[in-house]
């Protein structure tokens, strides 16, 4: 049976990568790290985290915990790794980041169908099956290799941004207390409350900042599902409190109502000694993410261990372009997961991974494909990010929005949604059943 290359160890390389070796199948894993690295990335791991440490709701009521509990039952290493790595955060799985990459890396690099080979790809294997994972981030060279692959197509760039990191010891604990939102799970976030006046002084340094320059960089080019907050506190004096200042569901225990606005700190390792500024993806300038965000009580005496980033990110025009298998329509051997296909998340990049070496492992060994329907997570992503129906894309999180709705009524969204996961986790396990 022939090798297979993967290019990329991000998320999704990692899964297609651990999916294909899992079932046999010969695996070159082609990763420029540690000879080269892109400029969101500081370690030499695989499968390594950079926006933020949360992989988001890990409840059956959300859409993305649907996507990870399917995961689960069809045996990602991504999800694996995280589990063992959690740390908590209420009602969403959260990572200490060093030891969940260090958790993939090991078990990517002890396989024994997995050959990792260091050093940048700069141009398009000519023949076999290859899975192209590079990320976000792709390298300038490879990445004009793809443009001219596809030379009547769109091929698209917006911006991502990236929180700051503190220590926790630095957190000035006298104007903070710890609480989830609602009280769901344990109490795991820091809450630097704010009241208004506090807010308000906030609010204006923050919009009148300076951010650090990028070339081609508008306001019409970041993606909604992380904006930048300075951008965010430009839209609206009360936007913020709308978003991440969202004070709703979290009472301070010193007066018993809800402040203002809350700035939500998230642990961010598992020892607790740092923490994320929830929802704080930032491009101002370091010097001034220091003067602003030392406004907020409780971060006046912060210690930053990492200051916000912005970076450019790439995606393909995937509804002209790919197939529901995430293979280039035309060019079957060659095959696009994670980001760069417009999927957006953490949980979303490793699923298209997943699917990718799940379908192509089903392939190489002669087998019908799984072909998950529209009513699983896993399906519905695929299927809306080749739908070629979709006039204007953009990247996409998972949502039940792209998942049929029930043929009968229930009362209430939770509910709905938790029989929509319902449905989705049975139609999974009647799918496997008959692809056995």
């Amino acid at each position: 049976m022939e090798t297979v290359i993967v290019i990329g160890a991000g998320l999704a390389g990692c899964e297609a990568a651990w999916q294909l070796a899992s079932r046999g199948i010969r695996v070159r894993l082609l990763e420029m790290k540690p000879e080269k690295r892109t400029p969101a990335h500081h370690s030499e791991y695989f499968g390594e985290l950079v926006c933020s440490n949360s992989l988001r709701s890990d409840q059956l009521e959300n859409a993305v915990g649907l996507l990870k509990e399917e995961m689960r039952r069809l045996g990602s290493l991504i999800l694996s790794c995280a589990d063992a790595n959690r740390v908590e955060a209420g009602g969403a799985l959260a990572v200490d980041r060093h030891g969940f990459a260090a958790a993939v890396t090991r078990q990517i690099r002890t396989h024994a169908n997995i050959t990792v080979e260091a050093g940048e790809v700069t141009s398009i294997p000519p023949e076999g099956q290859v899975i192209f994972a590079t990320g976000p981030l792709t390298s300038d060279a490879l990445a004009e290799q793809i443009r001219a692959l596809f030379p009547n197509s769109g091929y698209l760039n917006f911006y991502d941004a990236a929180a700051p990191i503190v220590t926790a010891e630095s957190v000035d604990m006298q104007s903070a207390y710890m609480a989830s939102r609602y009280g769901k799970g344990t109490a795991d976030y820091i809450n630097c409350p704010m009241t208004e006046e506090e807010y308000l002084a906030f609010w204006r340094a923050l919009c009148d900042a300076q951010e650090a320059e990028v070339h081609g960089f508008e306001d019409s080019t970041v993606f909604e599902g992380c904006m930048p907050v300075e951008v965010m506190a430009r839209r609206g004096v009360q936007t913020l409190c709308y978003g991440p200042l969202k004070p709703k569901g979290l009472p301070d225990p010193k007066t018993g109502r809800e402040p203002y606005a809350v700035v939500q700190l998230r642990r961010d390792n598992a020892e607790g000694t740092l923490y994320n500024l929830v929802g704080f993806q930032t491009h101002l300038k370091f010097p001034e993410q220091k003067r602003v965000f030392s406004m907020i009580p409780a971060l006046r005496y912060a210690d930053y261990v990492r200051y916000g980033v912005m970076h450019r990110n790439t995606y393909l025009d995937s509804p002209r372009l790919l197939d529901r298998y995430y293979r280039v329509k035309g060019q079957e051997r060659l095959m696009f997961a994670g980001q760069i296909t417009g999927v957006e998340g953490y949980v979303e990049s490793a699923a298209s991974g997943m699917l990718c070496g799940l379908e192509l492992a089903r392939r190489l060994e002669g087998k019908q494909p799984f072909d998950f329907s529209r009513e699983t997570a896993i399906g519905a992503l695929a299927l809306y990010v080749s739908n070629e129906s979709v006039t204007e894309f953009q990247p996409m999180n998972v949502n039940f929005g792209i998942i049929p709705p029930l043929d009968y009524r229930v009362k209430g969204k939770r509910n709905k949604n938790a029989e929509l996961s319902r449905r989705a986790l049975a139609e999974l396990e009647q799918q496997k059943m008959h692809s056995v």
